[in-house]
């Protein structure tokens, strides 16, 4: 008989907000050949020589800015989460959580659902848009500890869910409520950047991404698996279900790294871009995360907000992000029901006399 339980994986958060653990998670994170996706011997030239020396120091003390007495923001939350859907699925549906970089890892809470008798395993990456060095490189790693098994469990991946109903629901079920206290002039939807030939790399066909001003503006067969048409779909989405016209919001990407080309138009200069434009009161919206973090709570909550207030803005309210809100959880059990409700029947084994 099969027994099933389910891993959601977010992509994780040092252990606490000093130089030496963010180090190590720097080093885990920047050293996946998924993320910074160049050649092994420059990518550890890059990390040895520019990024470990100079950059975790930084990195602790914009962690320190948001650290909770619980913890990791990002840990808290998925903490509160894992509860929820436990809570939700009932006791006979055993759920772990796990980080892609950090701990708990992926590999430590795979081993507890086997050590509870699961041998079919639904896997639902909580990241809404795909992309390789997110959702591919968490479930390369769910393959790589599955196989490691001597006996292999059955893997079912939820898919990427940009504009699902219910992550749909369930974030503008987030955001209205800002929105209505804050009535903002304009909302942007921020986020998480990539480089340009990460793009180009997951177009299949080679003739599509980033090489017209519209390419992402619908999902087509051509442009199915490119991470910013994804974004572009959730944030037409997200906007519908809160009435927002196509002239009262905007989209933008964060997070750079490095002097390469990223995915436009940046969220720093769309910040100054809008405030020159008169816009007084700007509330942003984070769909690529599903939990509170560094890239929200400290990128956008106060380094956004300051340069937005500098360029001649009055205000920017930060919307939270998904965390553990219950609509979020109703639809974490809607994103699952299809998986725990179908059973695949054992092949027949032939008979004696075949």
């Amino acid at each position: 008989m099969e027994a099933t339980g389910v891993l959601l994986i977010n992509l994780g958060t040092p252990n606490a907000p000093v130089t030496a653990e963010v180090r190590d998670y720097l080093a885990e994170f920047l050293g996946d050949s998924r993320v910074l996706d160049m050649p092994a011997p420059v990518r550890k030239l890059l990390l040895n020589l520019v990024i470990l020396p100079f950059r975790p120091r930084k990195s602790a003390a914009a962690y320190r800015e948001i650290w909770t007495e619980g913890g990791s923001p990002l840990r808290c939350h998925s903490d509160d989460l894992l509860a929820r859907v436990r809570e939700a699925l009932g006791p006979e549906v055993p759920v772990e959580f796990a980080m892609r970089y950090g701990t708990p890892s992926i590999e430590s809470a795979l081993h507890v659902l086997r050590r509870q008798g699961v041998n079919r395993l639904v896997v639902l990456p909580l990241y809404p848009q795909q992309a390789s060095s997110t959702g591919g490189s968490s479930l390369q790693e769910v393959y790589r500890v599955a196989g490691t098994c001597y006996n292999v469990p059955s893997l079912h991946v939820v898919a990427p869910f940009y504009e699902h109903p219910a992550y749909v629901r369930a974030s503008a079920a987030v955001a209205r409520p800002v929105v209505a206290d804050f009535e903002p002039d304009h909302v942007l939807f921020s986020f998480h950047g990539l480089p340009e030939r990460q793009i180009r790399k997951g177009d299949d066909a080679g003739s599509h991404c980033l090489v017209s001003e519209g390419c992402c503006a619908r999902i087509t067969e051509a442009n199915r698996n490119c991470y910013r048409a994804q974004c572009y779909a959730s944030a037409r989405a997200i906007a519908g279900a809160l009435s927002l016209s196509p002239e009262r919001y905007s989209v933008s990407f964060q997070s750079r790294l490095g002097r390469i080309p990223w995915i436009q138009p940046h969220t720093e200069e769309m910040l100054v871009r809008l405030a020159e434009k008169g816009v007084k009161r700007l509330a942003v919206v984070c769909p690529a995360f599903t939990a509170d973090c560094l890239e929200t709570l400290e990128e956008i909550g106060i380094r956004a907000r300051a340069t937005f207030v500098s360029a001649g803005g009055e205000d920017l309210r930060l919307v939270p992000s998904l965390n553990a809100h219950p609509e979020w959880v109703e639809a974490i059990k809607e994103l699952l029901t299809p998986y725990l409700t179908t059973r695949q029947a054992a092949p027949a084994l032939p008979s004696s006399g075949s």
